[in-house]
């Protein structure tokens, strides 16, 4: 098991990039939750096994059609056994 932490820099409020971040972890069984910050940024937590994980790193680099990614910053952190996923 491992945790990310992403921050998604770009146009990416106000295009469902939270839901669409929510219904892949939800669908890859990965475990933390998604927020936007008032900064205009979108930050998230991942944890869950390593490939699923990347793969929403991955997917964060992308973001849901109508958003820009202009820049991602990603942690690794230590896993703290989070369950379920949540939009914050």
């Amino acid at each position: 098991m491992i945790r990310k932490r992403v921050v998604v820099h770009g146009f990416v409020q106000g295009v469902f990039f939270r839901d669409s971040v929510r219904r892949h972890a939800v669908s890859a069984e990965v475990g933390g939750w998604v927020r936007n910050n008032r900064d205009g940024t979108v930050e998230a937590v991942f944890e869950g096994e390593a490939d699923a994980v990347e793969h929403l790193v991955t997917l964060c680099h992308q973001g849901p059609r109508g958003a820009r990614v202009d820049r991602v910053d990603v942690t690794a952190e230590k896993p703290e056994g989070i369950a379920g996923f949540a939009i914050r």
